[in-house]
Formats: C-alpha cells, structure tokens, sequence
C-alpha cells in the first residue's frame, strides 16, 4: 500500500490502518480450533472468527462479530486430530480472508469484509469437548483448555518504509486501534531542532530510549526511514543501519499506525506497508498456449505452471516483480494476487480473445478465466495468473488510470488495458479498465458490464 501524506503543525495524528499479515500454525486437537482476528487484545467488535473442525470436526466457518448466519460454511470431515498435529494457514488483506492448510497453495474457505478493519492481534480457543495444543510460527506453544476462552498474542511481524520530507519532528505512533490509545509505541525522529530521536511508550517520560541524531532530517529533500516491529521488537533504521530500538517486554500487536508533524515543522510523507520476510525470487521463461503482444512478453515475467493440480513446483515470486504465470483448467499458482470474491475467492487472470489481450477473473471452481469482450463473457480454460507482488487497489473514474498501474494487455487495436475491479450485485469482479470507453468493463452472468466508477491494481 503506497501512501503519499501532509501533516500541519499541530499535535494530530492521521491514522491509516495496516491490514495485510496471515497467521501460520499448528493444532492438535479432536475439534473445535477456533482463532480469533481483532483489533486490540480481547474480544471487542469489529472480529473475525474462524472455526475449524467445529460441529464434531465435521464443519468449518468463518463468523464476523459472533453473530449467525455465518459468512461462510464449508463440509470439513476429521480436519483436525486429537494424535497429531495438523498445520494451517490464515491470510488477511483489504478485507479479503483466506483460511487454507499447510502445504495447500489453495484456501479451503474465504470470504470477503464488506468493512475491512486493521487485525492486530490473534486469538486461538478450543471448546465443546475439546482442549488443544497449538504451535503459532513465530512464537510460543500455547495450551488452551475446553472453556472456550481466547488466548492472545500479538501477531509476531510488520514494518514500515517510511519516505519524509520535513525540517524536524516527524512522529510515527503504532496502536492498537484508528486514533491514539494505550498502549501505543511512539517513535520521534529528528526530534529538538533535529538533533534528538526516541523511541517513547504510552506518552510517558522517561523516553525507553535516545539517540543524538543531528542533521537527521532535511526541508529539502526525502529521507527515508524502515521502522519494523517483530514480538515487541521495535527498530527504526536509516541505510541499513539501526537509529534506535528497543525490545518491548510486554509486546502489543500493532493494528495501525499514525504520523503527525509539529513543534514549527510540516511535513511530507510517502509510505508503505510490507512484510519483512517476504521476498522476491527469479522465475523462469516458459511459454504456452496464445500469442502475447511483444511488448508485453518480458520473459523475465512469464513462468510456467505445472499441468495438474497440487502445485508440486517452486513457489512464483512473493512481494517483487509482478509474474504472469501459465496456467490453465482452474489452476492457482502459489502467491496469485487475489482480485475479488463472487462466493469464492477471486484471482488475477488474462487470456488472449479475438486478438485481444486481455485481463479477466480466474474462478478456480469454474476452471477458466472469465474475460469480457464484445459484450460477452467468455470463459478461457488457458489462461495467465498475476503472481509475485503485493496489489494495491486504488478508486478512479471516467477512465482514469492512476500513476504506477500494470498494464496487463491490449486490445485488438492495440490500446492498452489495465486491471479493475467493481462491485456488483455482492460480488467484487475483477475486469478490464479501457481508458478510450471511460469504463471498467467486467465479465459477469454472461455479460460484459461497464462500470465508470472503479477500482485499478497498482503493483508493488
């Protein structure tokens, strides 16, 4: 998520929620492995509960705010053990939750938030019968016993890149929730006339620690900054060096964070949320199916797929250069950027049409990618996933395409088309922008829909 921001000289923070992350782990239990996803380290709205191997380990769901019916309902026969221990995987970002098991590129279960909210803490539970064991990747074996009460702990990872441009003071606050709360770490950079940075916790004296950094920051130019926060762990770093950091003894899972100037000084800001461990990887040029555009055939951006399901093969690259890979039959290749959600998880997708090159929807249950032309949908069983990069969505209309959009295809006259997406009827489809016919065209029920108000993909 790229965020470009002006603070004035007054002692207000503007909050931005940080909703990316995922959740990998072990349990071993009979039924009933219930996590919970919230903002703050109890049970309070807005949460997200998912229930694994619930109604005698027949069932799974996903449940918002304890309220029925549930958002999602999946068959899930002896899914869990009470003998050994069964590995998970739970997946979050704008909105969109995926629950899948370990070793399975694929979720199980997902649905999208109609209303996504920051997650910055996690809580696993076992009931009706059932006591578990649990390893949680990252941190400590947890025990829980049959009385279905939560035991938290604060998700173990995240970070910030932080570009700003500003004479002195630039405040960054990580909460727990969108507005200041306790606890909260705060972090002074270039603080007293730019020559001071702490980190402070609660807004309380004594600083948990100082550093003399003169010069730090510059009215004329961007300085860029990386502050990372791992199980209480908190660090700010300036090339590659550390400025301060501190260990927290008692961490608190980070939901958002804030950014404020003051003390004479404005602020400009640009940032973005990643996750630390995620890295890029070189793929490989192999080529099937349709002929691709020269233009857009890089053959650093084309891998192959493997021709039957499972997913034996390297992982695509996750969280670097975005990667077209082959695929066909319903496949989903390992870190496809997921795009939407029509009672399935949406991912995506393009294939070549009448000419055209064009960006579509992947439904893996329907085994194609839906692409819009003509005023058809047409459903191609060969077709390319999107892999490898973090996808921000940004709104637009009339045709507009946002700096830094992927350009994705052409049409059979040769405009480019870029990704969209909009919502209809419940669902959230991915299209095709075409900036000539200020729309995003999407396929549904058969149809080519236009859309002036939109959303675009953004890689990064």
């Amino acid at each position: 998520m790229a965020l470009e921001l002006s603070t004035e000289d007054k002692l207000e923070y503007t909050f931005h929620a940080v909703t990316a992350g995922s959740l990998h782990f072990k349990v071993r239990a009979a039924n009933d492995a219930h996590i919970a996803l919230t903002t703050g380290p109890a049970e309070s709205d807005p949460m997200i509960e998912v229930f694994i191997g619930g109604w005698g380990n027949t069932k799974s769901v996903i449940r918002r705010n304890r309220t029925k019916p549930d958002k999602v309902e999946v068959e899930t026969p002896d899914i869990l053990s009470a003998g050994e221990y069964r590995g998970f995987w739970i997946r979050w970002e704008t909105g969109v939750i995926e629950v899948g098991k370990e070793g399975e590129s694929a979720p199980f279960m997902a649905w999208q938030d109609p209303e996504p909210f920051g997650i910055g803490h996690y809580g696993v539970c076992t009931g009706w019968g059932a006591s578990g064991s649990w390893i949680i990747e990252g941190g400590d074996e947890i025990g829980t016993g049959d009385n279905l009460q939560y035991v938290y702990k604060p998700i173990p990872r995240g970070a910030l890149e932080i570009d700003v441009r500003s004479p002195s003071n630039a405040h960054i606050s990580l909460t727990t929730a969108s507005q200041e709360t306790e606890p909260m770490y705060e972090l002074i950079l270039g603080g007293w006339e730019n020559t001071a940075s702490v980190i402070r916790y609660n807004r309380q004296k004594p600083d948990k620690v100082r550093q003399d950094t003169p010069g730090l920051l510059s009215n004329d130019e961007f300085r860029r900054f990386i502050i990372e926060w791992n199980n209480g762990h908190i660090s700010v770093k300036r090339n590659g060096a550390i400025l301060v950091e501190w260990q927290d003894p008692t961490p608190i899972g980070v939901s958002h964070f804030g950014v404020r100037t003051a003390w004479g000084a404005q602020g400009q800001w640009k940032i973005r949320t990643f996750d630390p461990r995620r890295a890029s990887s070189a793929s490989t040029a192999v080529q099937i199916g349709w002929k691709i555009p020269d233009h857009l055939q890089d053959p650093s951006l084309i891998k192959a797929a493997p021709s039957a399901p499972g997913w034996a093969a390297p992982s695509a690259p996750s969280g670097g250069t975005p990667t077209w890979v082959d695929a066909k039959a319903g496949e989903v290749p390992p870190n496809a950027v997921p795009g939407g959600f029509d009672n399935e998880q949406l991912y995506v997708g393009r294939a070549s049409h009448e000419g055209a090159l064009i960006p579509g929807k992947v439904v893996p249950s329907h085994g194609v990618c839906y692409v819009a032309w003509g005023g058809g949908e047409h459903g191609k069983e060969e077709y390319q996933v999107l892999c490898g990069c973090d996808a921000v969505w940004l709104p637009a209309v009339g045709g507009e395409i946002p700096a830094g959009a992927l350009p994705a295809g052409e049409s059979e006259d040769g405009e480019p088309l870029f990704i969209g997406r909009a919502k209809h009827e419940g669902t959230m489809t991915v299209g095709k922008v075409q900036a000539s016919h200020n729309v995003c065209y999407i396929p549904y029920g058969g149809q080519e829909l236009g859309f002036p108000e939109y959303e675009v993909l953004v890689a990064k």
